[in-house]
């Protein structure tokens, strides 16, 4: 793996909802370009003053809805622009240090596909997994969803043109791929892709979207480099927000011995999932951002998350809407800002660059209880302890060595940390 993944934080934003591009009506695949995808651009900025120096985006290529029904992975969507609105993100990402990674939809694809279009129309369906039933093609399909065509991964023309895909951009200047779905995809298909990519770009960076199984035995036969890390997720927002420490516990022991064979990334929010704010209560987010930041992993943030945005995720067509919404033209516009979880953010990505050594740090769970939690993670002689307290009294805990309150609101005392209710800290030893 190269070496630059462990060096970045990212900020994940959702392109099409992000400049306001219509997602459901009214979208034609081969509509003249709007150049919308320069609105990212004045936000690079803002990166930056988060202490963050990587820009993951959602999909951008051509489709017919939502991103992920690609028509044309070789063309940008043209609701969010062309081939040169992207050179101009990429370069203007370059210029600030910022690397790139795209999100690369390689289980499925959309029923508009040219390719699709024509096995419908009685030619090869190489491409496809699916079956003819009185000379109609009738495809597999992603999780139920009808729009969404499954691409036959045993096929050298997948493979091909998967690889073709991915160089393709990677010429372009992007560093790595979001492999949407990877959990869909059998390991041994990536295992045939990605060492041919590795071949023309061995600083590439490949990201699977896995939201369950075994990610070490994954992580082997694939040769992708990191996962998505949805266990740690759920036990940072149910540990919280259920006031039951333990679950938390529970899946930072797990997190340690997935970082035995790779680095997962990390998060607490991305485009699928019900903001934190609203998952566990805007006071309870530095919580959850305290041990983000502190165990190994390679975190981002959801954009909209550091000021603290609220939004719930719901099943029903459009439920995501309300989690990828259009943003103001500059940082500067943005009105609805908790300023406690922006600093909150501030001083944690700081922290976290401050001890890089934390991108594969093991962590001890000190001392658990159902609203309480003193974490510590050491490489040598270095260690940052976090001690969190969800309760509506104050709590005295262990401070594990720690001399120094570095971010929180604890005081230091006869070795304990002093917490007030609902009270978090980050210390050093």
């Amino acid at each position: 793996m190269p070496d630059w993944p462990s060096h970045v934080l990212w900020w994940h934003l959702y392109p099409l909802g992000f400049v306001g591009a219509p997602i459901r009506d009214g979208v034609d695949p081969d509509a003249e370009p709007v150049h919308r995808l320069e609105r990212i651009e004045p936000w690079l900025d803002h990166v930056i003053e988060l202490g963050l120096n990587g820009l993951l985006l959602g999909p951008i290529f051509a489709s017919e809805t939502h991103g992920y029904d690609t028509v044309d992975h070789f063309r940008v969507d043209p609701r969010l622009g062309d081939d040169s609105d992207l050179d101009r993100l990429l370069a203007a990402s370059r210029e600030r240090g910022i690397r790139v990674l795209l999100d690369g939809v390689f289980n499925h694809v959309g029923r508009g596909h040219p390719a699709f279009q024509a096995v419908l129309a009685g030619g090869d369906a190489t491409l496809f997994r699916g079956t003819r039933v009185d000379g109609r093609f009738e495809p597999e399909v992603f999780e139920g969803h009808g729009a969404l065509v499954a691409l036959d991964h045993s096929s050298d023309a997948t493979a091909d043109l998967v690889v073709d895909v991915m160089c393709h951009w990677l010429a372009r200047g992007i560093d790595g791929w979001r492999l949407d779905a990877a959990y869909a995809v059998p390991p041994e298909f990536w295992a045939q892709v990605l060492p041919r990519v590795r071949e023309r770009f061995p600083e590439a960076w490949f990201l699977g979207e896995v939201i369950h199984g075994d990610g070490p035995a994954m992580v082997h036969a694939s040769t992708m480099d990191s996962l998505t890390q949805y266990e740690l997720w759920q036990g940072i927002w149910h540990g919280i927000a259920d006031g039951n420490f333990f679950e938390l516990s529970h899946a930072i022991e797990r997190h340690d011995e997935l970082l035995a064979t790779f680095v997962p990334q990390t998060f607490v929010g991305n485009h699928d999932v019900t903001r934190i704010a609203s998952a566990v209560g805007p006071d309870l987010v530095p919580h959850a951002l305290a041990v983000l930041f502190t165990v190994g992993g390679t975190p981002s943030v959801y954009a909209g998350d550091e000021f603290g945005w609220t939004a719930v995720k719901e099943e029903r067509e459009g439920g995501d809407d309300a989690v990828r919404p259009e943003f103001p033209a500059t940082p500067a516009d943005v009105t609805d800002v908790d300023e406690r979880i922006l600093d909150a953010h501030r001083a944690l990505v700081a922290l976290r660059r401050r001890h890089p050594w934390l991108w594969r740090a093991r962590t001890d769970v000190v001392e658990v209880t159902n609203a309480t939690l003193v974490l510590r993670t050491a490489v040598d002689a270095e260690a940052v302890i976090v001690a969190l307290n969800i309760g509506d009294s104050p709590a005295s805990l262990p401070a594990a060595d720690a001399r120094t309150v570095v971010a929180g609101e604890a005081m230091l005392h006869d070795s304990r940390a002093e917490l007030p209710p609902r009270g978090w800290a980050v210390l050093e030893a």
